[in-house]
């Protein structure tokens, strides 16, 4: 059975570019999974983690936001950033979650509610992506 291209690619580089057997994300609209020959397909993405398969090897990556095109046996995630498992820096990611738990719980501070929502759900997402 042939296979599915997955490419993940960020403004900034190119993440992954791979032959995979299996793809699960998370779209605006829910969780979705791809298998090879899958009908086209454009959906928005959430903050959050996208699995692959590659035979009987499961990995995960960091994906904020953007989208996932599927045509012809190939997935292409266009994300505003997005990181290997291995590539995450927990410790900096357990930083930022911090400062975002903090900005929220002051009732004072002077910010920008949303984005510090944004930066703790990546935060999150972050830290669950590297412990998998």
């Amino acid at each position: 059975m042939e296979g599915l291209r997955l490419d993940i690619v960020t403004p900034d580089k190119v993440v992954l570019n791979a032959e995979v057997d299996y793809v699960g994300a998370e779209g605006v609209d829910g969780q979705f999974g791809l298998l090879p020959q899958h009908a086209p397909m454009l959906t928005a993405l959430k903050v959050g983690d996208l699995y692959y398969r590659q035979g009987s090897e499961t990995h995960w990556v960091f994906v904020s936001g953007g989208f996932a095109q599927i045509s012809d046996n190939k997935v292409t995630i266009l994300a505003e950033s997005a990181e290997l498992a291995s590539s995450i820096d927990v410790e900096r990611a357990k930083a930022a979650k911090a400062r975002a738990e903090q900005r929220l719980a002051d009732p004072k501070a002077d910010f920008d509610v949303q984005r510090a929502e944004l930066a703790l759900a990546r935060a999150i997402a972050r830290i669950r992506v590297a412990s998998r």
